[in-house]
């Protein structure tokens, strides 16, 4: 179980898994560029000892606010707090990086890889036209993102996390 860390930074890379009491965590996670599996996209919570196996068969690591499962878990991250600024203030004391990807990698609903969209690809109406932002589309579910006043928002709160 990971508590406190004076480790460097973890890899994007790595493969997360959270527990069903870390849905808005997830999402931030996922625009840091994180694999952040959610228990609860895939619809009800499994339970633990199914949340336990899926995260050694996947080889990611537990991201939970439950003590008990994070010591049960080959890997984990346990969180104590409810609040999100100080949950990823936790995780960053963990050892994780908590910078913005320069553009989009992780779909923030379901965690799929984003691509970047065409200039002449389809997209919602309510999506900016190729001229005022570069637009990214899930391969999994199909939203489409873009830098906007959302993106600005979570890189401001992250800063604001401070040392």
């Amino acid at each position: 179980m990971v508590e406190e860390s004076d480790s460097a930074p973890a890899d994007a890379e790595d493969r997360l898994l959270l527990d069903s009491m870390l849905g808005k965590l997830a999402t931030y996670l996922r625009m840091c560029g994180y694999d952040a599996a959610y228990v609860l996209d895939e619809g009800e919570d499994p339970g633990d000892e199914s949340l336990l196996e899926r995260a050694r068969e996947e080889s990611r690591t537990l991201v939970t606010r439950d003590e008990q499962l994070a010591r049960r878990a080959p890997e984990s991250v346990f969180l104590r707090t409810k609040d999100i600024e100080a949950q990823l203030r936790e995780f960053r004391d963990a050892g994780y990086d908590l910078t913005l990807s320069d553009e989009p990698v992780r779909c923030g609903s379901c965690n799929g890889d984003v691509v970047p969209v065409g200039d002449e690809e389809a997209v919602p109406t309510y999506a900016p036209g190729a001229e005022e932002a570069k637009r990214y589309r899930c391969r999994d579910c199909g939203q489409v993102f873009w830098r906007g006043s959302h993106w600005t928002d979570v890189a401001e709160r992250l800063d604001e996390l401070g040392e």
